[in-house]
């Protein structure tokens, strides 16, 4: 049986109240039957007292037991005050009251009387205090009770004029033997119950609507995520509160937002591709469509131009392959320890010939006292260094330089590559590492560029956790700086 989070959610409040509920109603239970014992005990000490003080009086009267003792109903005065012997003759004085008063047996002294012993050792019921009291003189001699019972009992002295004259023995038994207290228990309880169920009712009206808030949005959730599965990336969660489920969809909506711009740039880099394959492709079907048609001889200045259409477009290949290994981030990447320096210190010598043949200046400073050693992957890094190069001999106007230097700091190594003019519109450095991107002017794409170097370079530099920026730089071209975090270094 497959259960919705809907259900779920609704079963694990409605558990939770259940178990409150549960836990509230024994805690009640437990509380209202302690209270209540304790209720009837401090009840039960005081009508012990009253007995003591009626028992006190009965024996100053005649300084002595034995009115009580030749007389059954003077004990049974003390046991319940009903009625005094002294002031009410015994004709006017009716039999009636509970059966244990006149339960005689043929010992009127052995308390409590056959009948009643016999109903207390069934348990039948609770009972009651008086059938619970046996009488002792001073010397421990049994007035009214039972020998066999005075071993669990406990005593309460009888005291008159501050000597003791005998004690009251008490049984074992339950301080709430009143059938009214019982009653109100049994009731109380039953009421409990029927609180409890109702609670419970109530709680689960309470709970369905309540699951259905908070699942709300989770289908939310879903919704979203059928129509992204589509393609449908401007879908997005709408967001209420400040919950972690607000938070679920912010988080969302914020990948529904990157696959929006992801597919809207593969558009863009599917549309750019096909214009930058085209053209070449246009141009070198053109050149052997006049020569199949004769319009120009096949001699070694057309075989050149094709061959020159060639190359560019073979570039062209090669820089979208190398991007789109460079795409593959650090997965496609093998790291070691490598010296930095070393690695830019080699590509700068492999420049040196070339920049001296445009007629440009390269310098290389690189003022550190220990080698700039950390986890890269040397080959990627060169590759990173050879365009920002080749960029510079390609755009830099003869006569100019190419200044790079490399220094650190305690977090991380700084490369700065500064060139002369001509330079880049401020209005375009925000987009140099767009693929694809080139700036119209002087730096465009009469050098042969595709715009993908720079875009390339981006991808080296994220790959090793660093970062590459674009700037003006003092001498009038372009300020490339890079950062490799040293925190890749080995240990």
């Amino acid at each position: 049986m497959r259960l919705s989070i809907h259900s779920k959610v609704f079963l694990t409040l409605l558990l939770a109240c259940v178990v409150v509920l549960a836990g509230s109603h024994a805690f009640v239970q437990w509380s209202f039957q302690r209270g209540l014992v304790e209720f009837a005990d401090a009840r039960e000490q005081e009508r012990i007292a009253r007995v003591v003080e009626r028992l006190v009086d009965l024996y100053q009267r005649e300084q002595s037991w034995r009115p009580l003792i030749e007389d059954r109903n003077f004990w049974l005065y003390a046991l319940n005050g009903r009625r005094d012997p002294w002031r009410e003759p015994r004709s006017e004085r009716p039999e009636r009251g509970p059966h244990w008063m006149r339960e005689t047996g043929s010992n009127p002294r052995a308390w409590p009387s056959q009948s009643a012993l016999d109903r207390i050792q069934q348990r039948e019921r609770p009972t009651p205090l008086e059938l619970r009291l046996m009488l002792l003189d001073a010397q421990g001699d049994i007035l009214y009770g039972r020998p066999e019972l005075l071993a669990d009992t406990r005593r309460y002295p009888v005291n008159a004029d501050g000597r003791r004259i005998g004690e009251l023995a008490l049984l074992p038994g339950s301080p709430v033997p009143e059938s009214a207290e019982l009653r109100f228990r049994a009731t109380l309880g039953d009421r409990l119950w029927i609180i409890a169920l109702a609670m419970l009712l109530l709680a689960a009206a309470l709970a369905y609507p309540l699951s259905s808030r908070l699942v709300r949005p989770v289908r939310d959730f879903q919704d979203v995520a059928r129509r992204l599965a589509t393609g449908d990336f401007s879908a997005r969660v709408p967001v209420r509160g400040h919950d972690e489920l607000a938070r679920l969809g912010q988080d969302i909506n914020a990948l529904s937002a990157a696959l929006e711009r992801n597919e809207q740039a593969r558009q863009r880099w599917a549309a750019d591709i096909s214009h930058e394959l085209r053209t070449p492709i246009a141009l070198l079907r053109a050149e052997l469509e006049a020569l199949q048609d004769g319009l120009r001889p096949v001699d070694r200045d057309a075989l050149d131009a094709l061959h020159g259409d060639t190359l560019r477009l073979g570039r062209l290949v090669d820089d979208l392959y190398e991007l789109t290994t460079t795409d593959m981030g650090a997965l496609g990447y093998r790291f070691a320890d490598s010296d930095v320096t070393e690695i830019l210190s080699a590509d700068v010598e492999a420049f040196a010939h070339a920049f001296r043949d445009a007629g440009l200046r390269l310098d290389f400073n690189a003022p550190l006292s220990i080698p700039a050693q950390i986890s890269v992957d040397a080959q990627r890094l060169s590759q990173l260094f050879r365009n920002l190069l080749g960029n510079s001999l390609k755009y830099t106007d003869p006569g100019g330089a190419l200044r790079i230097q490399l220094w650190q700091d305690a977090q991380q190594i700084i490369i700065d590559f500064q060139d002369s003019a001509p330079g880049v519109p401020l209005e375009a450095l925000p987009r140099l590492f767009e693929r694809l991107y080139r700036v119209e002017g002087s730096r465009n794409r009469h050098t042969g560029g595709a715009g993908l170097g720079l875009a390339i370079a981006r991808n080296v530099v994220e790959a090793h956790g660093g970062t590459i920026t674009a700037d003006t730089a003092p001498q009038g071209g372009l300020w490339i700086r890079v950062t490799l975090p040293v925190s890749r270094r080995s240990a």
